[in-house]
């Protein structure tokens, strides 16, 4: 039986296997038998796999202990999260920084959310802190994955029970009253099951005004030998969020009064739960198969007032969705390669209420709120997906390996408007209760050459889409004909180089190009159609890039990392008409805008990140690191007459073992003190650019206590 299976029957084996990779990381072995567990869903080699895959092991999470899923995630070449208080977030991998949901979040594998439910802010609701691994899949996914795989595929992986007695305690504390507990434990249960239990609980009272946060998860993993050839591993994880509103900030205050925020009064406010549960059956009928089935239930609900709709159309929406899904593999492994086919199945009702509502000001502060017990908006959905794939590869001679997939996605959604009130309201408009259909067909081709032992080439084609999400849909203002939508597509091509220099250099070099069309986009339709916002399928977009990392020792005390990608996203077919008021007329015109040629908005030129850590050979257990962040430059609107010029920020870590259970450590986000923005934008005719202001130097420290 090979490895990789081996490491997915064995409840305990894969944090064996994940401590291992980040030993082997850091003493710069050959990164090419790194463990990866997202393409097949099973434990699989780097050398395997014909994409570009970012790692961060559990190890490095420890040392990084991210406050933010960004902390984490921006030393993987190519990637950019941003912070927009507490955990919320914008992505920003081979697209530009936005809302966009061109993205999937999962947990071991399965989505976090459903198709059609896509919530920019979704790490939020995984233990990013205390997860086994990170992986980011850049660019579109393999066969077994689905919508919303286009920019890329963020996956935490759960960590395993441990094989004996095991209970750990961090506690942390920083600037801006930020206190995190996390506590850990677990033990066997028998002879053939153990468990694993989370804890994290965070609060925060930020640093702007009234920003305050908190957080709760706990998470459970059970690990089971339920019978000869067959293995369970159960996940439960819950998590809820209680999160400020933090407004941007125009330029004066941007520069002389970062802490301000406009929205006071749990203006913007949002409260989320989370609740999953998955159990994944694991049957080895032979040595050449594998039978996967993973039920799994979701649970989710929020109850939030947009923040950008405060000034023109203030309201709190709550929403609430269960699904019940189902995915099932089967692989089957020959002589010189395998096949996996499978098919994915999700059911999701959901329920949407909008409720209109006042808010009091004073000057340009939001202090309060009132409801008016008037529904805009409320309305069932119920949608379907059945999905079935194909995915095999195959070894051709003794230096290529072939990869080749397929998946067809079927969507069915349902809708019923439950008011009974009079569809009158031109601003609120409301579809009519009806059924939508989607379907896509996405082959995706692969290859992987290998050039010599310790060095590679790999090459990959594939198709992605993305389904309109039931708020597009059905909540569309003033737009008449959002149910007519279509889903965006996209095409990637990707060719890369990876391998070991003089046997202590880890490096990949991706190139990347990809093409998306069908984007949906709101533009201003002409006077004579009565100045409405409108959402329509428009426009072509090109996404072209190069990706490097290394990761190098430097002696025996130094360790360089580098991360750095440059990027070129451009409107290739991007057109809508404008209307706005003229003064020296009086009067509403109309424009026709077309910025083909135009580089797309939010999409920076460059992404970089350095780390130099040391670890003196003169005093075991310690480990400093400083780290340096670079965002580039990137326009702020689709007329590309306005920037955000970009921003350094340099970070202090270090991490002191005085033994195996006990450890300190302390984090200096920020050092030089930069004033920066997480994210700069302006409405095209509006030369007031709005700041989200990044977190000033800070301080933070904690201790770790294993017994």
């Amino acid at each position: 039986m090979r490895p990789a299976v081996v490491l997915l029957l064995n409840p305990f084996a894969l944090t064996v296997s994940v401590a291992a990779q980040a030993e082997t990381v850091h003493h710069a072995d050959n990164a090419l038998e790194q463990v990866i567990v997202t393409a097949t869903r099973e434990a699989k080699a780097r050398s395997e796999l014909a994409e570009s895959v970012g790692v961060i092991s559990e190890k490095e999470l420890a040392h990084i202990a991210p406050a933010h899923p960004a902390d984490a995630l921006n030393r993987v070449a190519g990637v950019h999260v941003n912070n927009l208080g507490g955990e919320g977030h914008m992505t920003s991998i081979r697209q530009p920084i936005s809302t966009a949901g061109v993205y999937l979040f999962l947990e071991d594998g399965i989505p976090t959310r459903p198709t059609g439910f896509f919530n920019h802010n979704g790490l939020y609701e995984i233990n990013v802190p205390q997860s086994a691994q990170l992986e980011v899949t850049k660019g579109p996914a393999s066969a077994l994955y689905g919508s919303d795989a286009i920019g890329g595929v963020i996956n935490a992986v759960t960590r395993a029970a441990p094989e004996s007695a095991e209970v750990s305690l961090n506690g942390e504390v920083g600037a801006d009253g930020w206190q995190r507990a996390l506590i850990s434990g677990g033990n066997r249960i028998g002879s053939d099951s153990a468990l694993r239990v989370d804890i994290n609980s965070t609060t925060s009272e930020g640093f702007r005004e009234a920003s305050e946060y908190t957080r709760t998860s706990v998470s459970g993993r059970l690990d089971s030998n339920l019978a000869e050839g067959l293995q369970s591993k159960t996940v439960l994880s819950y998590s809820t969020i209680d999160q400020s509103g933090v407004s941007g900030l125009e330029e004066e205050d941007y520069r002389n009064n970062v802490e301000k925020n406009q929205f006071h009064g749990d203006i913007g406010f949002r409260e989320v739960e989370a609740l999953r549960l998955s159990s994944e059956l694991a049957y080895t009928p032979s040595d050449r198969s594998l039978i996967t089935a993973t039920p799994f239930v979701r649970h989710n609900s929020m109850v939030m007032m947009p923040s950008w709709m405060v000034t023109y159309d203030p309201n709190i929406r709550d929403t609430e969705f269960s699904s019940y899904g189902l995915l099932l593999k089967y692989r089957r492994d020959y002589d010189r390669g395998e096949v996996i086919v499978g098919v994915d199945a999700d059911y999701t009702p959901s329920e949407y209420a909008e409720e209109r509502i006042t808010v009091s000001q004073q000057g340009d502060i939001y202090t309060d709120y009132q409801r008016t017990g008037v529904l805009t908006y409320r309305f069932d959905s119920e949608q379907t997906s059945v999905s079935p794939y194909i995915h095999g590869e195959l070894e051709v001679g003794d230096a290529w390996r072939l990869s080749a997939g397929l998946r067809y996605d079927l969507f069915k959604v349902d809708y019923e408007d439950r008011l009974d009130t009079p569809n009158t309201d031109a601003s609120h408009y409301r579809p009519e209760s009806q059924s939508r259909d989607y379907d896509n067909l996405s082959p995706k081709l692969g290859a992987v050459y290998q050039i010599a032992v310790n060095h590679q080439l790999y090459l990959s084609y594939r198709h992605a889409f993305r389904a309109p999400t039931v708020g597009t849909l059905f909540r569309p203002g003033s737009t008449q004909d959002t149910t007519e939508l279509d889903p965006v597509t996209s095409v990637s091509q990707e060719i890369g180089l990876r391998g070991l220099l003089a046997e202590r250099v880890n490096y990949e070099l991706a190139v990347y190009d990809m093409t998306t069309e069908n984007d949906i986009v709101s533009y201003i339709a002409p006077i004579e159609e009565g100045s409405d916002r409108k959402t329509t399928n428009a426009g072509e977009t090109s996404h072209k890039g190069v990706e490097l990392s290394l990761q190098a020792p430097i002696g025996e005390e130094w360790q360089l990392g580098l991360s750095w990608a440059a990027m070129r996203q451009q409107y290739r077919d991007f057109s809508y008409v404008f209307s706005r008021f003229d003064r020296s007329c009086r009067c509403m015109v109309s424009e026709n805008l077309n910025f083909a040629g135009n580089d797309i908005s939010g999409a920076p030129e460059t992404l970089g990140n350095v780390t130099l850590a040391y670890t003196p050979v003169w005093l075991a257990g310690l480990r400093m690191e400083l780290e340096w962040s670079h965002m580039g430059s990137y326009f702020t609107d689709e007329t590309n007459s306005q920037q955000y010029d970009g921003h350094e920020l340099v970070n202090l870590r270090a991490t002191h073992e005085f033994s195996d259970d006990v450890s300190v450590y302390a984090r200096l986000s920020n050092v030089t003190d930069e004033r920066y923005s997480t994210y700069t934008s302006n409405q095209v005719g509006d030369e007031d650019l709005s700041y989200r202001p990044g977190l000033p130097r800070s301080l933070f420290a904690g201790v770790r206590y294993r017994f």
